[in-house]
């Protein structure tokens, strides 16, 4: 796919270094990745540019990796209050808002390029750009959305029978479509494209989800590869002091970090965390949540960003909201997880750790209580459910999705 030549492949774009353009948007979890794989392509001698939400660029700044805001705010828009309720309608309504203008800077950015890299929601734009400049898109996705009868479309908030599969991801692509059809349309004929009028289908889908959280479909299309996950690497960052005190003054401590989840009720999950964890040691990442470090107890200590590739490993479990990459992270650490999802994906990867025999029931963080909680904790600190999760943090660390 442009990265290195494959026996049989032909013509110049496989033999020069390439010009690439990576477009993106939703929180840091959704740019973080796609910055990672930037950073390799940059590494493996390829020119790349990379658009996100304007909140999410310190990982590619601090990577040196090239790099401008899209329109919109997304920080804004899931912290206003009750927005996690209406997630999925605030973040549709931000992306029709912006597709015009992300069709255009787009389009600035990506003119001259050799392909277009097209991930989170601004793919339908991204692959109507590539379109436009007449050159491959190639998908890159954190979760995976090609349609299979192993499991069901990761995007649904329950299981649905085995039988209805294959059809739940049909039928959550064609909603889509159909919710970002108009102001995809009206954003081509600006750029002086025909209507589309049919989802995309045939574009390579690269995934970076390990193998061994979701194993690959026999029945998925060829145009669509699991790499494994995308990590920015951490070998130049340095640790504070202060973290590095704490670490050292004890036993290993339980993570506590919700990501860039906001609006939701912060107060009654912050009693259920405090509930759950007692008095064991803990790590504290407020993210985006909006949550005061200063009401929690003096067994938790605050943190603000730190690699979770180097964080985890020294952790005893990661209490989390279940993004795919914070999931990915605490399982290649080989701790176990207790997710507390809110929305989208969060649900299905709380499932594949079910599946792994990592947690033992599934929770909602609209629904939380310090019981509950506490319950998952208790299960995860089992001496076979941490030899499972080391077991399955052993295959992952094989695995190298940038490569």
């Amino acid at each position: 796919m442009g990265v290195a030549a494959t026996p049989g492949m032909r013509g110049p774009a496989y033999h020069r270094r390439m010009r690439l353009l990576i477009l993106t948007y939703g929180t840091e979890g959704d740019t973080r990745p796609l910055a990672a794989l930037g950073h390799a392509l940059v590494q493996a001698g390829h020119s790349v540019h990379l658009l996100a939400d304007v909140s999410t660029l310190d990982t590619a700044r601090a990577m040196g990796l090239p790099c401008s805001a899209l329109a919109g705010d997304i920080r804004a828009t899931l912290a206003a209050e009750g927005a996690m309720k209406r997630i999925t309608a605030n973040l549709s309504r931000l992306a029709i808002g912006h597709t015009g203008d992300w069709m255009r800077q787009a389009l600035e950015a990506g003119r001259g390029c050799d392909a277009i890299i097209v991930s989170g929601l601004t793919a339908f734009v991204g692959l109507s750009v590539a379109e436009a400049l007449r050159v491959p898109a190639i998908g890159a996705m954190l979760i995976p959305i090609s349609p299979t009868a192993a499991f069901a479309s990761p995007f649904l908030p329950f299981t649905p029978p085995r039988l209805f599969n294959k059809a739940s991801h049909t039928l959550f692509g064609q909603a889509s479509w159909r919710l970002f059809r108009a102001a995809t349309n009206r954003a081509r004929a600006e750029a002086g494209l025909p209507p589309r009028r049919e989802l995309w289908t045939g574009h390579p889908m690269l995934y970076g989800v390990s193998p061994a959280l979701v194993p690959p479909p026999a029945d998925w299309p060829a145009n669509a590869h699991l790499t494994g996950q995308w990590i920015p690497p951490s070998e130049h960052w340095t640790p504070p002091r202060g973290l590095l005190d704490f670490l050292e003054a004890g036993e290993a401590p339980v993570y506590v970090g919700f990501g860039s989840m906001a609006g939701f009720d912060d107060a009654r999950l912050q009693e259920a965390v405090v509930q759950a964890v007692g008095d064991r040691r803990a790590l504290f990442n407020p993210g985006w949540s909006g949550m005061d470090p200063a009401r929690l107890p003096s067994n938790f200590h605050p943190i603000g960003h730190v690699p979770h590739d180097w964080l985890l490993p020294r952790c005893a479990m990661a209490i989390h909201h279940g993004g795919s990459g914070t999931t990915h992270s605490a399982a290649r650490a080989g701790i176990p997880s207790v997710i507390v999802p809110f929305a989208g994906d969060q649900f299905f990867w709380g499932a594949r750790l079910r599946a792994a025999g990592i947690m033992r029931e599934p929770l909602s963080g609209s629904r939380i209580s310090g019981t509950r909680l506490a319950r998952a904790v208790e299960f995860a600190s089992q001496p076979q459910v941490r030899r499972r999760a080391a077991e399955l943090g052993e295959r992952i660390r094989h695995e190298d999705g940038c490569a």
